[in-house]
């Protein structure tokens, strides 16, 4: 399952941006004191207990403050009014510091490749580690497991794909640090290369992930259109408003996590101009009250004789 499908609901309501910025600098301030305490906890104990697997998870953990104020700037810009140089608003900003976010983990992720790389070349002189570190490393598996299901929740409350990109985030902290018991439990058994292992491991989960929502967010700002299930949902919508007989030609783009739509309302070929323009305000009104939508541009057709001569495809 794609990280991000948790938001193909067409059913829900959009949220205030109001709202959106408080749920994401709640969520985001609760990861930050999280991974304060785990990123110095888990540093300093694999140090000390000659853990490389658990030094990568706090980078890893550490790696999460900065994305954790990527999101806190991201939400504060992505609230801002429309103005002159943006009369959409500013809601790509957030689907930008996905991109940022994930290039953050792409690169975090392979910096430990690297390191595990040299770690197992070389691990006949690895120490044994010292039990503290399974200790550490089982905390930190409860604590970001508990975190990711927080987040998440949030997140699927006010549709956030930038919060829940930092959910799971989260989430694969929490199977790293399994990742890092595991390869320190094989180091005390008297397996060193387990835990550089390990620390290979929890680069590629990382990396992955980071790639992920990279390539995700890029194609966001290439306006990528809704999925279809809420596409026919908002067409459901327009459908139902008094006065459209007909839709055609739906469609849609992302604007970070809200969606603009342009649509032919098929309608009577005897109505006034001003009945046709209340129409097109009432199936603007509608789609804008149920769904994720920003803005509805609605082109009337003749019911008799919709305009069909277009070459994109009909929705």
């Amino acid at each position: 399952m794609s990280p991000l499908s948790s938001l193909k609901d067409a059913d829900d309501k959009a949220f205030p941006p109001e709202e959106r910025a408080r749920a994401a600098s709640r969520s985001t301030w609760v990861s930050v004191v999280v991974n304060v305490f785990l990123s110095l906890a888990q540093i300093v104990s694999g140090v000390l207990a000659h853990s490389q697997a658990l030094i990568a998870d706090g980078i890893h953990s550490l790696s999460d403050l900065l994305s954790d104020f990527v999101v806190l700037l991201a939400r504060h810009q992505a609230v801002k009014e429309a103005d002159e140089d943006h009369p959409y608003g500013h809601q790509r900003f957030e689907t930008a510091a996905s991109l940022a976010l994930g290039g953050l983990l792409l690169a975090v992720g392979l910096g430990m490749l690297w390191s595990a790389v040299h770690k197992i070349e070389a691990h006949h002189d690895l120490p044994q580690v010292k039990p503290i570190a399974l200790w550490v490393a089982l905390g930190a598996l409860v604590a970001k497991e508990l975190l990711f299901r927080y987040m998440l929740a949030i997140a699927q409350k006010v549709k956030s794909r930038l919060l829940v990109a930092n959910a799971w985030h989260a989430r694969s902290d929490a199977a790293s640090s399994l990742v890092v018991a595991v390869g320190i439990v094989g180091n005390m058994a008297g397996y060193p290369i387990l835990d550089p292992i390990a620390a290979l491991i929890v680069g590629f989960m990382v990396s992955r992930m980071g790639w992920s929502f990279a390539w995700d967010a890029l194609h966001d700002l290439m306006d990528r259109g809704a999925d279809e299930q809420e596409v026919m949902a908002i067409r459901e919508t327009l459908l139902g408003t008094p006065g459209v007989l007909g839709v055609h030609d739906v469609r849609t783009r992302k604007m970070g996590d809200m969606i603009i739509v342009d649509a032919h309302l098929e309608v009577q070929a005897d109505i006034t101009v001003e009945a046709g323009h209340d129409i097109a305000v009432a199936a603007r009104d509608a789609v804008m009250q149920d769904h994720r939508v920003l803005d509805l541009m609605a082109h009337l057709d003749p019911a008799r004789r919709p305009d069909l001569d277009h070459k994109t495809a009909r929705t």
